[in-house]
């Protein structure tokens, strides 16, 4: 057997055991031991460079390494932001125009990936591929993230006391043991078979076939579910409408949950509170929504108090979190094809923490652009509370109570 051959079979049992520097050392030493031309043969059967034999040769004068170390420190290629001191400035200059960089820069309107960040840094003079490019952001602290909704744009100065006051008011009705409700409207949902968001478990390969466009059907109108929600008990009632969001639908929601649930639960209550937005169907702006709810108070006999969250907070509404989320959460993935459906959907939610929600159908209209006269207006029995009545009023019933 020749002895380039010998040297593959060595090579080839050895080399799978040893570390990539102790494979340089083996190859240098036979290389040292074979004298002149044995660099050109070893590195002809290791596929090792030259220069590499050499600095193995050069490693073997000194002292031996640590166990645990492969190169000398300060060894191996140097990292790329150290070979290119301006790279990352670069980056942070594209990633951030505003507060490190040019507000012209050109992922000013663009979408920040990557592969972008590499395509124009590149461009730039500074070579990185878009792995190295995740990398330095990783390093540098940063991440993919979503906006967050956190600006709630101009606040009224009085918005942490009527917060303070809806408590206060919530706790006295509370003490009575009468109720108090949480109101809003759901977004409108269109009927038919759309895609809806979210997924649920389905076999392998068979998802639920919807249509390629959501073109709302002008002989289907889209479902108005409105709510009301029950802190005390965690109980939702939504009534899904077909017409319009206006304040006689609002009102006529809280008329069947009281009829069919809140009743039930308060028989001896005299009156209950209505915490609403701002604005939308029972804006404490709206002439309609006042006078609803008087002719409400009149036919259950109640004292309805309401208070009104500061504009701007409407997040803050209980309905929205406890109920509505729930809500949301039980149909994904879900075509809403009918009313039926819709119903039936809302009135599954339930939660671990015991929520429990009751739904029903109002196939009425309630049309829009109603003008409510100043004479209609004044006879309601309207008492504004000493702090920001126009957030905080009480509708007494027009009939004697029993």
């Amino acid at each position: 057997m020749s002895q380039e051959a010998e040297l593959v079979q060595k090579y080839a049992s050895l080399f799978p055991h040893l570390t990539e520097r102790q494979q340089h050392l083996v190859a240098a030493v036979d290389a040292q031991q074979m004298g002149r031309g044995g660099i050109t043969l070893i590195s002809r059967v290791t596929g090792f460079s030259r220069p590499t034999l050499y600095r193995a040769l050069q490693d073997l004068q000194r002292p031996p390494l640590p166990v645990e170390r492969i190169r000398h420190p300060g060894a191996g290629r140097k990292a790329l932001d150290q070979h290119d001191p301006q790279l990352i400035p670069a980056l942070e200059a594209l990633i951030d125009p505003e507060t490190r960089g040019d507000p012209m820069s050109p992922l000013r309107w663009t979408c920040k990936s990557t592969r972008q960040l590499a395509r124009l840094l590149t461009k730039q003079g500074h070579p990185v591929s878009h792995v190295k490019i995740a990398q330095l952001l990783r390093a540098l602290h940063y991440s993919l993230q979503g906006n967050a909704k956190t600006k709630e744009g101009k606040q009224h100065p009085d918005r942490d006391a009527q917060f303070r006051y809806i408590r206060r008011q919530s706790g006295a009705f509370l003490s009575r043991g009468w109720p108090v409700i949480s109101v809003d409207t759901k977004k409108k949902e269109l009927v038919g078979n759309h895609a809806n968001s979210g997924r649920e478990w389905q076999p392998q390969g068979q998802p639920v076939p919807v249509d390629v466009h959501d073109f709302p059907d002008p002989e289907v109108p889209k479902a108005v579910p409105r709510g009301v929600y029950d802190p005390r008990h965690n109980l939702g009632w939504v009534t899904v409408g077909r017409s319009h969001d206006t304040a006689s639908f609002a009102v006529e929601s809280i008329r069947r949950w009281w009829r069919e649930m809140g009743r039930p639960l308060y028989p001896k209550a005299q009156g209950v509170l209505i915490c609403a937005d701002s604005g939308g169907s029972d804006g404490y702006r709206l002439r309609l929504w006042k006078v609803e709810l008087q002719r409400w108070a009149n036919e259950s006999d109640l004292d309805v108090t309401v208070c009104h969250y500061p504009p701007g907070t409407s997040k803050w509404n209980l309905i929205e979190h406890r109920l509505f989320s729930q809500i949301t959460l039980n149909w994904r993935g879900r075509p809403l094809v009918s009313f039926e459906v819709i119903v039936n959907l809302i009135g599954a939610t339930t939660t671990e923490e015991g929520l429990r929600v009751r739904a029903d159908l109002d196939t009425g209209s309630y049309p829009t652009k109603v003008k409510v006269k100043d004479e209609e207006l004044a006879s309601v029995d309207l008492h504004p509370h000493h702090f920001h009545g126009e957030w905080n009023y009480t509708i007494k019933p027009q009939t004697a109570k029993v």
